[in-house]
């Protein structure tokens, strides 16, 4: 018996403990499967202090970075499709665009008003007994002066007075999750973001699942709604034409392994760290984590893997290289590390397991085994013994 069961532990040995049931790769799995001169699969970092000041360059999409904070032009300048009211005056009654007095104690109406009209495609206007004038690209008081240019000798010392009455051109189109999409016309002193996005009736989804994309131009940029209104820097001036909508994007990661569990964990707040995210999915199992084998997975760009792993080949056509950060939770200063390591949207979060739990799968496995043998064997002794 004690032979069959020496022949029967070395058969499952030899079949290796890669063979019993597993959440993932141990930890000295993921360290042989990285990068190698033949093969690129990941690029594994160790998550310390030189990782954190890399990361710390590089914080994400930038209004104020990509746009500026570019104060709008002091005066509304008239673009195609405005509506331009314009008001005459002369000086005296029985003029062009004044009626004659009509007793030797009135004065008679000195002013004509012209009916709103459209800007036409070529970007003229037109003013009786002035003619077509050109207004695109020119403020109202530029316009204010060329009327009365060509009315004067016409007209009894005349003035005039431009209104543009629908502002088409000096606008910023608000739409997406926002309580009323709408053509938002600019103001003289100027409108940021938030102020475009206030007069749309503000933002309908939740401000951490909230995010602004400002098109201008052949660029756009999205940012994180909570990163405007914790950095007045990012509330940047908007310019006629922009394009903003806001998006409802709700942000998430993925827990995996020792971990207490195994889920799609939400953010439910902007700035999630690594030591909160461990903590969200239930923290590490004390009888089958290995803490040196803390794993965040994620897609980097070539310009922080140059950084992170300069030895790293990079091919031109790699937009996106997978990245796995390692974190060792047997240093306590390690804590303040996962303190400070920002996670983002759709990161992948794995705890592997230690090669202790490994081991005592594998004597439970053979305890399976052993159990109705030694059982048996028991028996039989049992049953002799009573026979003799």
């Amino acid at each position: 018996m004690r032979s069959f069961l020496k022949v029967l532990a070395v058969s499952l040995a030899l079949a290796g403990c890669s063979a019993l049931p597993s959440t993932g790769p141990l930890t000295e799995d993921i360290v042989k499967n990285a990068d190698n001169d033949l093969e690129r699969r990941y690029v594994l970092v160790d998550l310390d202090e030189r990782t954190a000041a890399i990361l710390a360059k590089h914080p994400g999409p930038s209004f104020r970075a990509r746009f500026g904070d570019y104060r709008p032009a002091p005066d509304i300048r008239v673009g195609i499709g405005d509506e331009v009211r314009v008001t005459i005056w002369e000086a005296a009654a029985g003029g062009l665009f004044s009626a004659p007095a009509i007793d030797r104690f009135g004065t008679g109406s000195r002013s004509a008003l012209i009916p709103d009209q459209p800007v036409t495609r070529d970007g003229f206007i037109t003013v009786p007994y002035a003619g077509r004038i050109d207004v695109v690209g020119r403020t109202p008081s530029e316009i204010e002066e060329s009327i009365r240019q060509r009315l004067t000798g016409k007209a009894i010392e005349p003035q005039a007075l431009v209104t543009v009455s629908r502002n088409l051109s000096n606008t910023v189109t608000v739409t997406g999750e926002v309580t009323t999409g709408a053509r938002v016309p600019l103001s003289i002193k100027g409108d940021r973001v938030l102020d475009v996005i206030g007069t749309a009736g503000g933002v309908r989804s939740a401000v951490h699942e909230s995010f602004v994309r400002l098109t201008r131009g052949g660029a756009t940029v999205t940012v994180p709604m909570e990163t405007i209104l914790a950095n007045p820097q990012e509330n940047v001036f908007v310019r006629p034409g922009d394009i903003l909508t806001v998006v409802r994007s709700p942000q998430t990661f993925t827990a995996f392994g020792a971990i207490g569990s195994n889920v799609q964990v939400p953010f439910n707040a902007l700035g999630l760290t690594l030591e909160e995210g461990i903590a969200k999915a239930g923290g590490l199992l004390d009888f089958r984590s290995d803490p040196d084998g803390i794993f965040l997975l994620r897609f980097e760009p070539p310009s922080i893997v140059r950084e992170l792993a300069p030895e790293r080949a990079i091919d031109r056509r790699e937009q996106l290289i997978p990245v796995i950060y390692r974190l060792s939770l047997r240093d306590a200063k390690n804590y303040f590390l996962a303190r400070s390591f920002a996670m983002r949207d759709k990161d992948v979060l794995y705890v592997a397991n230690a090669t202790g739990a490994e081991l005592q799968k594998f004597l439970n496995l053979i305890g399976s085994f052993t159990s109705p043998v030694l059982g048996t064997a028991g028996s039989v002794a049992s049953t002799v013994t009573s026979v003799r």
